[in-house]
């Protein structure tokens, strides 16, 4: 069984670059470099998505997805702490009568 080749972010970043910028073929990097020439594609579409965050590497998130989760996660404990609140308050609603 084939394992996966990690690669790193800049070297990424490079193949990306120079398939964009006309340097080299997609096909010629995928023979010289061992990799499915669908992955240079692949590498170039992201860096051309966003080149300041591409691949930002292995439980790393892009900035925009970290503030996400952050809000997400606040949101959450913002519905918990209404839930408690609301039975808190038919509590003391009951026991007043």
């Amino acid at each position: 069984m084939k394992k996966k080749k990690n690669y790193d972010s800049e070297f990424k970043k490079e193949i990306a670059q120079i398939y964009l910028d006309g340097r080299r073929t997609a096909s010629s990097l995928s023979k010289e470099l061992g990799l499915h020439v669908n992955t240079i594609y692949k590498w170039a579409e992201q860096f051309k998505t966003d080149p300041d965050n591409t691949f930002p590497g292995s439980g790393n998130m892009k900035p925009d997805e970290a503030e996400l989760k952050k809000a997400q996660r606040r949101i959450k404990e913002l519905e918990e702490e209404v839930e408690i609140l609301k039975k808190a308050t038919a509590y003391f609603v009951k026991n007043r009568k």
